[in-house]
């Protein structure tokens, strides 16, 4: 395994600190007037996302963490087991629902996601930032209702719920930003 110090850090490197994988989130190198140098660096826990600030010395050493990012199809879920495809090796792989964030809520089967593993233990799944559902459920459309910022509840085909325009109606397909939760528009075509 490659080794660096923690003069090497910069924004988005990654390595193993106490045995976790971490990613560097902001690092300072301080000189100061009297005393050794150090580097003041906040790091964020790749596995668990909490963000802690530590300080180094410049030659510490540290095991470079490889994560590896894949994109896969979600296929279905069985239990507490969502099963995702490899594109190229056809293999399947089962992902605990613990390692789902709030934002799979959007997912449907044969959407393509990220999956982030380290030593070979998946602990992050991103779907798409961008995603097209239709509308199951939701109080009937307005005409006219456009020029308002007020939203109303919706359900997607995924089972999530979502505040929309008063002017969507159940059928309508809608596009919506996975990292905030929002409705953007209205789907074309």
């Amino acid at each position: 395994m490659a080794t660096i110090t923690a003069s090497d850090f910069r924004n988005g490197k990654t390595f193993e600190y106490e045995g976790k994988p971490v990613m560097v989130v902001e690092f300072q190198h301080v000189k100061p007037g009297k005393g050794a140098a150090f580097v003041r660096t906040k790091m964020k826990n790749l596995i668990t996302g909490a963000v802690t600030e530590t300080s180094f010395n410049p030659t510490a050493k540290f095991e470079e963490a490889f994560v590896e990012r894949k994109e896969a199809e979600y296929l279905y879920q069985d239990g507490d087991l969502y099963y995702f495809m490899d594109p190229e090796s056809y293999e399947q792989e089962p992902v605990s629902k613990s390692k789902l964030g709030d934002n799979f809520r959007f997912v449907k089967e044969n959407m393509v996601c990220t999956i982030s593993s380290y030593k070979g233990d998946v602990f992050s799944v991103e779907p798409p930032n961008f995603v097209e559902l239709e509308i199951t459920d939701t109080d009937p459309g307005f005409a006219g209702n456009t020029a308002t910022n007020t939203l109303k509840p919706a359900t997607l085909e995924t089972g999530a719920e979502i505040k929309v325009p008063l002017f969507i109606n159940v059928g309508d397909r809608i596009r919506i930003d996975t990292r905030t939760g929002e409705y953007l528009e209205r789907a074309k075509g």
